[in-house]
Order: C-alpha cells, then structure tokens, then sequence
C-alpha cells in the first residue's frame, strides 16, 4: 500500500473512531444513562434472553435465503459460511461493505461458481435488497398516515426512497430491455471508467459491452424463473431483522404504549436508508443514534432507559454477536477442502457442484 494509502486508510479510522466515542460517550448518555439502562437489562428473565437468542437466530438464517436464490446451486451450508464471514467483515473494516464482496466472491470461486454466476448473484441479490430498503419507508409512511403520525421529514425522506426505488427499478429494467440497451450501457460505463485508468497509464476497458449483454441474457433467466422467491425471501429478512428490534424493545418493557409497533417499523425502515451511508464500519453509532432519536422523541427520563435499552440488546444480537460467528466461518472456509470444486470452463459452471439442499 503506498503512503498516500496508509494515509488514507489512517484518516478513515481516526474520523470512525471519533464518531463513535462521540456517539456513545457523548450523546447516549445524556438521553439515558448507562446505569439505567443496565438496570432495565437486568430485568429480563432467562426464557426471554433465550427467545431473543432464539429470534436473533432465526435472522441470520433469513440472510441466506437470498443468496442462496440469488445463485443456483449453492447449498444453504455454503451460504451460511459465505453470509456470516462476509457480515463479520462488513461490521468490522472500514469499507467493510466491499471487502465482505471480495471475500463472498473467493468463498464462491472456490466452490466451483464462476465469476459471471457470481457476478450476476451479487448484483441481483443487492438490487432485492435495496428495493427492500427503498420500499419500507414507503410502507412505513403509510402505515404511520393511518396513525396520524406523518411528519414533513418523514414525507420527504419517504418521497426520496420513492424517487431513487422508481429510479432503480427504471435502470434496472432498461438494462434488461434489450441487447442494444445493454451494450449501450456497458460501453457508456467502460468509458467512464477509463478516463481515470489513462491517466494512471493504463490500457481503456473495451469489452464490457458486450460483458452486460452477456450478463443482460444470464440475468433475465435467473430473474425469470426466481423473481418470487427472491422477492419472498428478501422481503422475509428485512421483516425479520425488525422484528428483532420490536421484540427486544417488548422485552425490556417498552410497550404499545410507549413504543407502537408502527412508530418501531418506521424507525427501522427510516433508518435502514442512513445505514446505507458507509460512515463507519456496519454503521455503528450512527445506527444506534438513528434508532434512539426516532424513537424517544416526547419519552420520560424511564422510558428513554426501556429504548436504549431495547436498541442497545438489538444491535448487540444483530451487529456484534455475528463477528465471532464470522470469524469461525472464515477459518472453517479457509480450512476446510471437501467443498472445493474446479469451474468447468466448458459449461460455465462446476457440474460436481449439487443442486440445493439445507
């Protein structure tokens, strides 16, 4: 790495580091103190820590129910080892979001996938999910409109996901419209691309549009034939994933009366759309923050305790719990040999690889 590198990579952890001291030895604080919190924590009994654990597991689960659709013949096995290292990377590295690609990307190679099927299950899988991210907001407005609780922000920042889910929804369909459309595109980006790789004395990218058609016709196949399951399943682990947070607000007493269910969905699909913002390492702080503001506004000191309380154990379960997980699922990957498989250059894909199988 060079020292501008270093300098660089330096930087980002200094301005990390600085946000979540800031956020959690400075703001947290003072909505609720740690000692309260930890009070209301200690409240729960053992069978609700074992249902929380039990709910938090299930999540995880969920998380591999979408690649698992977003590439054919991957094992639900490989999915969990692909999907947990890939989140415990994500969580922890600066930029972690394109790290944990790499990794997923050398996990599937050497199980036999080759690099357009993997390709081709990344970006299908990252378009599900961020129509998901996009369309709960939507949902939310709505939800909340019955309430009578729809605030000027919350309008604007749901007719934001509005705009960029059409957006998405509109380029996504154009490159799968036609050949023409796609060469179009893929020649259009490679030259984009290559301005800056001129200056670094580096040979222009020629070939990507005729690599989007290809990925245009393997695309519309795959979406063809598992666009519901894909949608199910995606759909399946965002209302997990919140589900996760109601019910650790339920348990540490934070009740309809306190918190609606409705007001908690809207705060988790409102602030799922910051988390996409890459401005530390799985978003913490700015998460936890995201979840306390929205969800304490017009709350007593007690109450405020409940929901710190209820974000912290969520984000405990579903941000920090998955590292070590992630960590033994890389070392399994690393040394285990039995899954290994050779592509075949002829079909594209490894024939020794099975169908699916949980």
């Amino acid at each position: 790495m060079t020292q501008r590198g270093v300098a660089r990579t330096g930087l980002r952890a200094a301005v990390t580091a600085a946000v979540v001291v800031t956020i959690f030895a400075g703001v947290l604080p003072r909505i609720a103190s740690y000692s309260d919190v930890w009070a209301v924590i200690l409240t729960m009994s053992w069978p609700e820590v074992a249902s929380m654990l039990l709910i938090a597991g299930w999540n995880l689960v969920t998380y591999w129910f979408v690649q698992v659709a977003a590439l054919p013949g991957l094992r639900y096995r490989q999915a969990a080892v692909a999907g947990q290292a890939s989140t415990a990377i994500s969580n922890t590295v600066p930029a972690g979001g394109a790290v944990g690609v790499g990794v997923t990307y050398a996990m599937y190679r050497s199980w036999g996938f080759t690099p357009g099927e993997i390709a081709r299950s990344v970006v299908v899988s990252g378009i599900w999910n961020n129509f998901m991210k996009l369309g709960f907001p939507v949902v939310a407005l709505g939800l909340l409109a019955i309430e009578g609780g729809v605030s000027a922000a919350l309008v604007g920042a749901a007719l934001t996901g509005i705009a960029v889910l059409v957006a998405s929804v509109v380029f996504f369909a154009l490159l799968l419209r036609s050949d023409h459309l796609a060469r179009v595109i893929g020649e259009r980006a490679g030259r984009i691309v290559s301005r800056p790789r001129r200056l670094l004395g580096r040979s222009p990218v020629t070939t990507w549009g005729d690599t989007v058609v290809r990925f245009r016709g393997d695309t519309i196949d795959l979406v063809a034939s598992r666009w519901p399951v894909l949608t199910l399943s995606a759909f399946v682990s965002h209302l997990s994933l919140a589900i996760v947070l109601l019910t650790a607000l339920r348990l540490v007493g934070s009740g309809q009366d306190t918190v609606s269910w409705i007001a908690v969905l809207a705060a988790f699909a409102f602030v799922r759309l910051i988390s996409a913002l890459p401005i530390t390492p799985g978003g913490v702080g700015v998460v936890e923050l995201g979840y306390v503001a929205a969800l304490t506004i017009g709350l007593e000191s007690p109450e405020r305790a409940g929901v710190v309380a209820g974000v912290l154990m969520f984000r405990f379960l579903t941000y920090f719990l998955p590292i070590p997980f992630g960590l033994l699922a890389y070392l399994f990957w690393r040394s285990n040999r039995s899954w290994r498989r050779i592509p075949d250059p002829k079909s594209g894909f490894s024939g020794s690889v099975p169908g699916n199988t949980r």
